[in-house]
Formats: structure tokens, sequence, C-alpha cells
């Protein structure tokens, strides 16, 4: 039997009292409005199983009276009165395949209320019984301010699961108006679970206008939830379900090719970027932080844009070289492989933080430089063949010492652990061998050698089970997501391919599908953001922009497969947005006021387009942590993925989704945009002023007219899935 609260315990008889004010049969599946007093609920029975309800309004301490309703059979309208004021709950049934209830709930104090209190919105409950003996369980729920989701099943009685989206954009007013937050707003224990309004302390709710104060999506299932593989698909399905009915809000175009050259000519032109040690010059990590000595994944985490970008422009930037030149000397004998810091600035540690000491290694930094170094090989660096082949059979022992499950911390000479668990009986880093796949697998690229293919399988078999545990870092478990991809092509095996699809679901549980338009985040879109660590309050540049390449590549090389047909809706639009959202981590992009005046490390310069690590929605300031020189390749990385050179001619293609199997013949370019043909990227053609430009474009057969025309640029909307025939 359950603990519950004096909101939950009177729940079943108030409703077992209560009369009938609406009733629809939909799908199977019966809803019922009634008005208990201070709540007026919205119940849902399962076809011969059991109920849940839903609170959609709560009357405070005063009790509803129903002054009108009005079901038109595509809308219901109830409009309710209490001593505090007026509400207005609007209930569909969206077209869907699914079962799904979406409804809205506004309210107009009839003076400025403070509201210190709000009871959960969902409580499990029965035909006949208590509230308390139901059982279930929550397969996840938000964390922090990513998107307002829940996940549960009920099993006793055994009725199904349930998917709750709480579109929190919604309620952005409310927020703004109040001087609250909407983080960790949805969760709860059982029985009542669900969405809990903030409560306002010292701002009250102003008597202006009526406020939206829940704005909920919910999807039935008759399936109660078994296992890991079932609890994340079935994430990922309703999400991309719920995704397809909400608003979205506009996306911004930037000016890539403009924004990489200003972020080269200041990462080459700044000295706070850099720092020199015997006669070599290295990359802070953050700006005019000459305190800490240098790092291996600073200086690749620039060099490989770099390379992609010497691909690009068909040119070598000369840092590429003044980097590449410096890097082996990351190299240490001692332990004969990279190391985090150069070997011989050893001792000027501070010992400030658990890494930042002689030689402690963080589990995934190992692998991170590792991976760069061999992607540099794959693209003929010679340097980097020899650097990554000396380094690999560390990375291996460490491995097998651990059993393929890593702790946090670990002495690089003696494999002494120094920190066991993220947090206690939270385990060590969990997509580590995921990211140790990766590496494995461009070994065996590289090498052709089956030893570090058989390396990757054993890896990933610590994957088994985790589900919605897998991440630790976001771009760790997009590299882990993409290794499983690609070792389900090579081999075959489905299990694969389902704990790749474990991994995106952490991913976009880790991410904010909402639109915070309150305190510093209406400065900025942070729609689709996702979050670098699982209990992270922020947003981070360099994180984002892995997790955006790797999904890119994912999308890319998923091409040839059956895959999941809700992940061609949520990677697509993940990166979409991404593409819009990122340059909001230069400073220059923001307003003056929402710069953190405190800075962690180094200095914030806000003249230069280097970005800010980090980016808080909300009432917090951004760049708290300092001006991050290793995020400088985020400009590099959208350049090289969304602006495709056509041979011979003037004109730049882009286009917010991933295209395909480009080829040029004459004057008639064909590709394919990848995507479900359910959202439309965004297509431009770029060219300079002097070139006049008589275009047609050809999508599936149909002939697309142009959305926008300006005179260096015109803008196109094309379907997703779309195989595109353009001629000039």
């Amino acid at each position: 039997m359950h603990t519950i609260s004096p909101w939950a315990a009177t729940v079943h008889a108030d409703l077992e009292n209560s009369t009938v004010i609406w009733e629809k049969e939909f799908k199977n599946y019966t809803f019922q409005a009634f008005n208990t007093g201070d709540s007026l609920w919205i119940v849902s029975s399962w076809p011969d199983r059991g109920k849940m309800a839903f609170r959609a309004a709560f009357g405070m301490n005063s009790c509803f009276e129903v002054t009108n309703l009005l079901d038109d059979g595509a809308l219901l309208v109830i409009n309710l009165e209490t001593r505090l004021g007026k509400y207005e709950v609007c209930v569909t049934f969206p077209d869907s395949d699914a079962v799904l209830l979406h409804y809205t709930t506004s309210f107009k104090a009839n003076i400025p209320l403070l509201i210190p209190f709000w009871p959960r919105d969902i409580i499990a409950v029965t035909k006949q019984g208590n509230v308390e003996n139901t059982n279930g369980t929550i397969h996840m729920n938000q964390m922090g301010s990513r998107s307002g989701i829940l996940l549960a099943s009920m099993t006793k009685p055994k009725t199904g699961s349930v998917f709750y989206f709480q579109n929190l954009g919604s309620l952005s007013p409310y927020c703004e108006a109040t001087g609250t937050m909407l983080d960790d707003t949805i969760g709860g224990t059982w029985p009542e679970i669900g969405f809990q309004l903030p409560v306002t302390k010292e701002k009250p709710l102003p008597s202006d206008k009526a406020y939206i104060i829940s704005d909920a999506y919910i999807l039935f299932s008759e399936e109660t939830i078994d296992n890991e593989i079932q609890e994340t698909q079935q994430f990922l399905n309703n999400l991309a379900e719920v995704y397809k009915l909400l608003p979205h809000p506009e996306v911004i175009y930037h000016n890539w090719p403009d924004i990489t050259q200003y972020c080269l000519n200041d990462l080459q032109q700044s000295k706070g970027c850099w720092t020199q040690t015997n006669g070599n010059s290295y990359l802070n990590a953050y700006l005019c932080d000459y305190d800490t000595p240098a790092e291996v994944m600073v200086q690749l985490a620039v060099l490989m844009p770099l390379n992609e970008l010497k691909d690009w422009y068909g040119e070598t930037h000369p840092m590429y070289n003044e980097l590449l030149e410096a890097i082996e000397q990351f190299y240490d004998p001692k332990v004969k492989t990279m190391n985090r810091w150069l070997p011989e600035l050893s001792d000027k540690l501070d010992k400030s933080e658990e890494q930042k000491q002689e030689m402690v290694m963080d589990s995934w930094y190992l692998h991170h430089p590792l991976m760069n170094l061999a992607r540099l090989a794959l693209n003929g660096e010679k340097k980097a063949e020899e650097l990554v082949l000396k380094s690999i059979e560390f990375a291996i022992k460490v491995a097998h010492h651990f059993d393929y499950e890593w702790p946090v911390f670990y002495k690089m000479d003696t494999l002494e652990v120094i920190k066991k668990e993220t947090e206690p009986g939270k385990g060590g880093e969990k997509d580590v061998p995921g990211s140790y796949a990766h590496l494995m697998l461009l070994i065996f690229r590289l090498t052709k050698n089956k030893r570090y293919l058989r390396e990757a399988e054993k890896a990933v078999k610590k994957l088994v089970g985790c589900g919605f545990n897998i991440l630790y870092q976001a771009n760790n478990t997009a590299f882990a997501a993409g290794a499983l991809l690609e070792l389900y092509k090579i081999t075959n095996k489905k299990e694969y391919l389902d704990l790749s699809y474990a991994c995106l679901a952490c991913l976009f549980k880790n991410m904010q599908i909402w639109d915070c338009q309150y305190g510093f985040g209406k400065n900025y879109p942070n729609y689709f953001s996702v979050f670098p660590l699982n209990n992270a309050p922020y947003t981070a540049a360099y994180e984002e922009m892995e997790v955006y390449a790797g999904l890119s590549e994912y999308l890319i090389q998923s091409e040839a497969i059956e895959l999941l047909p809700s992940l061609k809706i949520l990677i697509p639009e993940f990166l979409k947005y991404a593409v819009s959202r990122l340059p909001y981590y230069y400073p220059t992009k923001l307003p003056e006021d929402m710069i953190s005046e405190e800075v962690k490390t180094g200095e914030i310069v806000k003249e230069l387009w280097i970005p800010v690590e980090d980016l808080y929605n909300g009432w917090e300031k951004s760049g708290q942590v300092g001006q991050e020189v290793y995020g400088a390749g985020v400009g590099f990385g959208v350049l090289t993925r969304q602006y495709h050179k056509v041979k011979e001619e003037e004109f730049l293609l882009f286009s917010d989704y991933p295209i395909t199997n480009l080829k040029k013949s004459k004057k008639t370019l064909t590709f394919t945009v990848l995507g479900t043909q359910i959202f439309e990227c965004n297509l431009k053609v770029i060219f300079p002023k002097k070139l006049k430009l008589q275009i047609e474009i050809i999508a599936d057969k149909n002939s697309i007219n142009a959305s926008e025309i300006k005179a260096e640029q015109i803008s196109y909307k094309i379907a997703g899935g779309s195989r595109v025939k353009m001629t000039w």
C-alpha cells in the first residue's frame, strides 16, 4: 500500500459521489469529466481494465461552478468559476493513429494571487477499491528543464501505459509574470504523478488576463512495458506521435559561411585563445585561462573540424598545421598513450578538481582524443595514424582491467579507481562502453584487423539492461548509438539496433522540446536543445555540436536500413533546430545583460566569435563557466554538413536536413533529402549578386515553387524523404 497525500486520499470517493458532466467513447476507451468540487477531472477508462484520472483544473481553496459546457464533437469547452477566478478547459482528441487526448487549461484570477501549493495532476484509480492499492512503474520523467514528459505503466490492476507530455512552452507567460521556472515540474511518486504547477513565492499571478496553466498531451496504450527495449522504443514512438501535433517555433536562417570566417579570424588572432610551451602553440580550453596546462582534447576538438574545413574549402588554414605539429607532445611514453595534459607541465596542475592531478584520467576522456586521431588518420593524416596506433593498446588494457565497466576517474599509471560512481548506487560512466566501441570500429576501419571489431562487440554487451540509464555524457551516447548502428550493419544482429535505439531514446529524453520564452530564455531560440549530462542545468556548445554531428551521420548511415519511423521524424527535426540555435552560443548574438559578470574560468570577451560553454534558460545568466575555445569548431561543423558546393558552379546548396546521393549532370543536380514526408526542410540556393539564376525544383515529380526570393538567395520548402531534381 502506498502512502498518499490528502489531495489523493479522497479522489476515489469524490469521483464515486460525483455526477458525470460529459462522456465520450473513443477507440474503445471511455472518457468522462467530473466536477468534484475543488477539481475538474477527466477520467480515462481502458477497455475492460483500469482507470486513470487527470486533474484538468484545480480550484485551490474554492469549489467549481460549471458555467458553460459546449461539445461540438471535435472540441469540448468547459467554463468554470470559483470565488478566486475563471477557468476554461478545452479538450480535443487529435487526429492520430494512437489514442491521444489533448487538453489546455487557462485561469484568470479575480485579484493578484500567490499560489503556495498545487497538487499533481494524474492519479491512478480503480473501478473498485482505493487509490493507494494501485501499483505502477514510472519509466522516466522530466529532469531539470528538459521536456515535460512522463512515461508510466499501471501494473495493478494490469492496465497499460501512459505517455504524458506537458507543452511547457505554453506556460512561459505564467512564469514570466510570476518569476517562476518549469524545472522538475513533471514527476511524482506512484500513485500521485504528473505535472505540478510552479508555486509563486514572491510575485503573485496578476489578474490582468487569462494564463495557460496546463497544456497536456496524453497518449494511451494497452501495453504494459516489461523491458528496457520496449520502454525506450515506445518512448521514441510516443514522442514522435506527440511531436507531430505540437506547435513548432519558426526556424531562423543564419549565414554560416560568414560565421565560420568570423570564428576563424577570432580564433587565430585573439591572444586569449593561445598559450605557448617550449616553442609550440596550443589552444587554451577557455579564453584567457593561462593557469591550466594545455589539454589534448582541446587541440583535437578544433583540429578535426579544421580538417573538415580543409576538404570543404580545398585549402589548409595555417592553424591546422600549427596544431597538428604540436599534437605529438601529448604522447606520454610512461604509459604509452596520449595523456590529457602535456606531460612536461604535469607539475603545473593545481589539483582544484579531481581530474586536475597528474595521471588522473576521466574514463570518457581517454577515448575522445583517440577518436579524433583515428578520424584524422582515416582522412589520410599519417602522424595521427602513428599516434593513435601507438596509443590504442593502453585503451584496450584499461577496458580489460575494468571488464568494460568504467569508473569515473582512475590513475593511468596504476589503474587505481579514484571515483567509482557518478552518484552513490548509480554506477560509473555507463555510455563509455559505447564510445569505446566507436573507437574500436574506427581502428577496425583503419587497420581491417577484426580484433578491434571483437573488442567493440564485447564492450557493447555492457549496455544491455541499462535502458534509460545509458547516458552519462550526451556526445558519448551519440557515438555509442552510431557504433551500435555500425555493428548492426556489419553483423545483422538486431540486438545491436535495439541498443542503438536505446541510446537515442536516452538522448531525446535529455532534450528540451519546448520553447522557453521567459526570463533570459526569451532572448534566444532554445527549442529542441540537448543537455550535456543527465543533471546538467545548462546546455553546452561543444557537446551539442558533437551530438548534432553524430546524429547527422547516424541518419546518413541508416539510409540503407529499415529505420524506426519515429527516428525519421525526430532526428531530422533536431538537426534542423540545431542549425538554427547553435549561433546563440556566440556572445555576439546575446544581449549583454544575460551574460554572467562572474566567470569560473578565464574571461568573457563579448565581441569575440568564440562560444560560451553554457546557455541557461529561464532566470539564470549564461557564460558562467567561461568562453570555450574548444567549442570554436561549432561553425565549421555546420558549414561542412549543411552547405554543399556544386562542381564548376558559383552557387551553394543549403539544406537543414541532411542530403545524400548528390549528383550533377550538366545543368541538372539530383539528390535525396532524408527524413519523412510529414515534415519539411528549408532548402536554399545561395549565389553571388552578379549571377542570374533561373531555377526549377522538382521533388518526387512535383514542381516546387520558391517560398522566398532574395537578391542572393532563393528558398524552398521540401518534404523530407524526397528525391529532388534541380535544373538551372
